[in-house]
């Protein structure tokens, strides 16, 4: 089989069959990734270079892989990576592998951050409206449609030859000398828009009984106008606390998608989860000031001085029902960790330690956001209820199940 001359097209079309006969749900699809991951080729290169040979170490990573794949091992293990909404994810073995469903966790914390959070700062910040400002309005119009006119011209004058112009005579419209024209035309109309703004913009000077203009009153009402505008707002700064990181593919992906305005704070028991997650965020040149990846049992690492100021607790975490655990697709049951997987009797063992936390983590008005076990959601959601927790929702996932329990924490407790 070495001396044997192997394309991608033939690569691939013994690999979907081989996996095919044991049982693979999407042979063509995985042949697809392995061959990629061997390869080093993007899908749609695989497709336009399907003749070209595959030389030995390529080979030899691919036969690994198949057989890997072959005895039910997860892809997302096997090429080393995944995509997560808008990041590329590395994997390893005992790290959970992200999910669709966790991609809406994100979706729905980024709604809220963006209506609660971000927004009412975006909206301090629109144009205040001053006296003047349908006439700069005006202005700026009649600009641009100056501007559309000599651009129209330009590209006229661009087609035209010696003759072309010659041919036109006295109508100029069209050539390069109307475009010249237009060019000191917008020139000296800007310089009168400048002259006629600065005029405006003045203040109109106090005068005294008799007409005359009281020496520096301009200055003094200048001045109390500044005194009295208020200092523009600091740009607000969103604070997540996600509790379970995994691969980070939660926090990477809010600090990327809102870079600048969301910080995290991410924790995990697995030392693995945190050495990966942090491989992620790195990969990601995202800093440590932007997404901090902290080695600890829930949110025991949490400084208690940091209690009560975030803005959302989100989490993914363990929620499989122990009796559900048996019945678990065998790439997970036997590839996947049960520590990240299996969440008690009921698969609410841990969400009920992450409720009793929340009241302590978030601001009033803080969201608290988990993924869960299908069966569980309706128990979640009576209990943050019970809990005092408020506008309490469930979301369902794209196979229209219930996945996502969250909550507004109205009455932050304080530490005794």
């Amino acid at each position: 089989m070495a001396n044997e001359i192997w394309t991608i097209k033939r690569c691939l079309e013994w690999t979907k069959e081989y996996l095919a006969e044991r049982g693979e749900e999407h042979p063509r699809l995985s042949a697809e990734w392995l061959l990629c991951a061997a390869t080093g080729l993007a899908r749609i290169d695989l497709y336009m270079r399907m003749d070209e040979t595959l030389n030995a170490a390529q080979l030899e990573t691919m036969h690994a892989a198949v057989v890997r794949r072959a005895k039910g091992e997860p892809l997302q293990y096997i090429t080393g990576s995944t995509q997560f909404r808008m990041i590329d994810v590395a994997c390893a073995p005992g790290v959970l592998i992200p999910r669709p469903e966790t991609e809406m966790l994100v979706e729905e914390v980024l709604n809220y951050l963006d209506a609660e959070v971000l927004s009412p700062e975006v909206a301090a910040r629109q144009r205040v409206e001053l006296p003047w400002n349908d006439e700069v309005e005006e202005a700026r119009k009649a600009e641009a449609a100056l501007a559309d006119e000599r651009a129209t011209a330009e590209r006229r004058a661009a087609n035209l030859t010696a003759a072309d112009e010659a041919a036109l005579g006295g109508d100029v419209l069209g050539s390069r000398a109307y475009a010249e024209e237009l060019a000191d035309r917008e020139a000296e109309e800007a310089a009168a828009q400048a002259a006629e703004a600065e005029a405006t913009e003045a203040a109109e000077p106090e005068l005294d009984e008799y007409g005359i203009a009281i020496e520096g009153a301009d200055q003094e009402t200048a001045s109390a106008q500044d005194a009295a505008a208020p200092a523009p707002a600091e740009p607000r700064i969103a604070r997540v606390l996600e509790v379970g990181c995994g691969t980070g593919c939660i926090s990477l992906s809010l600090a990327w998608e809102r870079r600048g305005h969301v910080t995290c704070t991410a924790t995990d028991i697995e030392p693995r989860a945190i050495d990966l997650a942090t491989k992620n965020r790195d990969a990601l040149g995202l800093a440590a000031d932007e997404v901090a990846f902290s080695l600890t049992n829930l949110v025991s690492s949490i400084p208690h001085d940091e209690w009560g100021t975030f803005d959302v607790l989100v989490s993914n975490p363990p929620y499989i029902p122990t009796g559900v655990m048996r019945s678990l697709p065998h790439e997970v049951k036997d590839f996947e960790p049960d520590l990240a997987l299996e969440g008690g009797a009921d698969g609410l063992d841990i969400f009920r330690r992450l409720l009793n936390a929340a009241p302590y983590m978030l601001r009033a008005g803080g969201l608290f956001a988990c993924e869960l076990y299908e069966g569980a959601l309706d128990a979640a959601a009576e209990l943050c209820r019970q809990a005092g927790l408020s506008d309490v929702r469930i979301v369902h996932d794209l196979t229209d199940r219930p996945r996502i329990v969250r909550a507004i924490v109205t009455e932050p407790k304080q530490r005794q």
